[in-house]
């Protein structure tokens, strides 16, 4: 690590752009891409080539670098559900930081705020919703192993709602860290992956206790988007949704947040003629 440490002194430290650059070794992410360990250094940067990843071996260390500006790494945290980038920052060796920028998110990170929460619980709770649906819909069209690839990801998404709720960010390796934390979740993992029943009866137990216990969180998840929706008396339409910057910024699948939440009778759907007249084109909109 000195030979990087010094590395970065040399190539950053006159850099006026640099504001701080973090070393992160021997970590699980970094292993995707090849057999052999990298650093990563993350570089946050004031320039304006942001958004860079580069490969290249130094005193035969192989390294991945990636350049960020402060605008494009707050959008990446703060908008839920990048935990890679998390586990970096709470993980790495801070060996530049201008101004204690790395050491003020690390702080915040940590403290692990209310809003941050609410938007990874919607932003897990959409990923479920749409691999659970899928799932469900494979399982009744008879393709199982569809079916399975999907449920299988629904309940890694479940996994992670039930880390945040106990106050926790979703690690890399989720079912190690989910198996400490939620053990009956870990325990429905193992019915899928390794119980003896056939596949599609492995499904349907999971596809039910989906139904029953993830469904049931559906306004604690949801509680970002229903707060937008009572923020107003007048009920809102899909068009207007999709423009408040707090939503989009999430990239949910708001038409099928919106009708669960109707279903599960969370929120109204109301239906009105065009311009208060009578038409055949009747609008939707939705409120608590």
């Amino acid at each position: 690590m000195e030979t990087i440490r010094n590395y970065v002194q040399d190539r950053f430290g006159t850099n006026p752009d640099t504001i701080s650059v973090s070393v992160v070794s021997d970590s699980p992410p970094l292993h995707a891409a090849g057999e052999h360990p990298e650093v990563l250094l993350l570089v946050i940067t004031e320039s304006e080539q942001t958004g860079i990843t580069t490969h290249y071996i130094k005193d035969g260390i192989r390294i991945q670098e990636r350049c960020h500006n402060p605008g494009t790494l707050e959008r990446l945290i703060w908008h839920g559900g990048n935990y890679n980038m998390i586990h970096w920052i709470l993980q790495g060796e801070i060996v530049m930081d201008r101004n204690m920028y790395l050491e003020g998110m690390r702080s915040r990170l940590s403290e692990y705020p209310e809003e941050l929460r609410r938007k990874e619980l919607i932003v897990e709770f959409d990923r479920f919703l749409k691999s659970f649906v899928q799932s469900k819909q494979y399982l009744q069209d008879g393709h199982m192993l569809d079916a399975y690839s999907n449920i299988l990801d629904a309940l890694r998404h479940w996994a992670r709602i039930a880390i945040i709720e106990e106050g926790y960010h979703p690690e890399v390796l989720v079912w190690a860290q989910v198996r400490r934390i939620n053990p009956g979740v870990y325990k429905l993992y193992e019915e899928l992956t390794c119980n003896h029943e056939s596949l599609q009866k492995r499904i349907q137990l999971v596809v039910l206790a989906c139904d029953f216990s993830v469904m049931s969180k559906m306004e604690l998840c949801c509680s970002v988007l229903l707060d937008v929706l009572r923020s107003r008396e007048e009920a809102w339409s899909l068009q207007e949704l999709m423009q408040i910057q707090e939503l989009t910024d999430l990239e949910l699948d708001l038409s099928l947040l919106l009708g669960k939440l109707v279903r599960k009778s969370l929120i109204r759907e109301v239906v009105e003629s065009e311009n208060g007249r009578p038409s055949l084109l009747l609008r939707l909109k939705y409120t608590v």
